[in-house]
């Protein structure tokens, strides 16, 4: 493993890396991952509580669901793979977050240049975009169970977050691209490589010749395409990559 490290710290060791990070980047602060056998979309139907179907059909399950999961996330903590991402920070010159979550958590860790693919659940726009894409409202109170008017139109509010169905917001999914195109290297960390168009981002890095590394505790579809592979969770692989990658500049 020492020597897997040291490989992936030479890989990453670039002026531009970009960090991609899924579900299981914020598993060990206790917030579970949507695929697995165990995740939320085990105990959830999908198209019932993050689909512009299933808000159209119960806006107010969808709004208390969220809501909780809201509480849920303001209660976890970053854990040491998120303050080990922002702290690459301080050793590379530029780092750039691509994050599938939705929670906050890499800006609570320090890190100051996060692309959100699937939007904020701390953030609220009304569901008919009433004033351009998106028409943001003001965030709710935690005890506000019913769902409230857009200011601007009357119509349903909802959580600013990319649906099932829906297109992740073009202004961030154009950064993206631009950042994946300029890096030299992407670290990969806890997504499974199934969900699209955000997972397409690995493979466009992967067919421009980005250096490749990814951690995470299973088998995932990245696997085949990642220059080293560090098994294990973000909380415990992440804070060992970062490790080597201050050892290497400290024997330069």
């Amino acid at each position: 493993m020492e020597t897997r490290l040291q490989r992936a710290a030479h890989l990453l060791d670039v002026p531009h890396l970009v960090v991609f990070t899924g579900a299981g980047m914020s598993k060990d602060s206790g917030l579970d991952t949507f695929r697995d056998a165990d995740g939320v979309w085990s105990r959830n139907a999908p198209e019932d509580y993050a689909s512009p179907e299933g808000f159209r059909r119960n806006p107010r399950a969808v709004w208390r669901w969220y809501l909780e999961r809201r509480k849920q996330i303001l209660a976890a903590e970053p854990n040491a793979g998120h303050k080990a991402v922002a702290a690459l920070e301080q050793l590379l010159p530029r780092v750039t977050v691509i994050t599938q979550n939705i929670d906050g958590l890499h800006q609570r860790a320090g890190s100051r240049r996060v692309l959100e693919l699937h939007g904020s659940v701390h953030r609220y726009k009304c569901s008919k975009n009433c004033r351009g894409v998106p028409t943001l409202t003001p965030t709710p109170e935690l005890d506000q169970t019913e769902p409230l008017p857009c200011p601007y139109c009357g119509a349903l509010t909802r959580p600013d977050v990319v649906w099932f169905g829906e297109l992740l917001p073009a202004e961030v999914w154009e950064a993206a691209i631009r950042e994946i195109s300029a890096c030299e290297a992407v670290l990969v960390i806890g997504t499974s490589g199934q969900v699209e168009p955000a997972a397409s981002l690995v493979w466009r890095a992967r067919d421009r010749g980005k250096s490749l590394v990814e951690i995470n505790p299973a088998p995932t579809l990245i696997n085949g395409i990642a220059e080293v592979v560090l098994p294990g969770t973000a909380a415990e692989m992440t804070p060992a990559l970062l490790a080597a990658l201050v050892a290497l500049h400290a024997a330069d």
